[in-house]
């Protein structure tokens, strides 16, 4: 699943902490194990447009993902998984965590 979220909280965006409390709390709430601890960085201290956290949370299911654009306050996120999993769920929780005020996903199935 892609998950664009736009006109997020920029407080929320900007947080490592509610980032990595948002990696946990997906996990749970759609049922997939997380494998290791997320990876987060940010980037782009010297790009006006790219400037932001990105994450990368091994699950034993595959992998989420996620690259925050702090001037554009959008979260780019992906749960890529085999395990089949409620999006709704997913996409609701995201949207609110976040407080995204518009978002568009996409479900690709195999």
């Amino acid at each position: 699943m892609i998950l664009d979220l736009y006109n997020c909280d920029p407080k929320i965006i900007r947080s490592k902490k509610k980032i990595l409390e948002y990696i946990d709390k997906i996990c749970d709430l759609i049922k997939i194990k997380k494998y290791g601890k997320a990876m987060i960085k940010r980037f782009g201290e010297t790009s006006s447009w790219g400037k932001g956290y990105s994450f990368f949370q091994f699950i034993t299911e595959s992998s989420i993902s996620g690259h925050f654009l702090e001037p554009e306050n959008i979260a780019y996120l992906n749960i890529f998984s085999y395990k089949p999993f409620n999006e709704k769920i997913a996409v609701d929780f995201s949207q609110k965590f976040f407080k995204a005020k518009k978002f568009k996903k996409q479900v690709i199935f195999h």
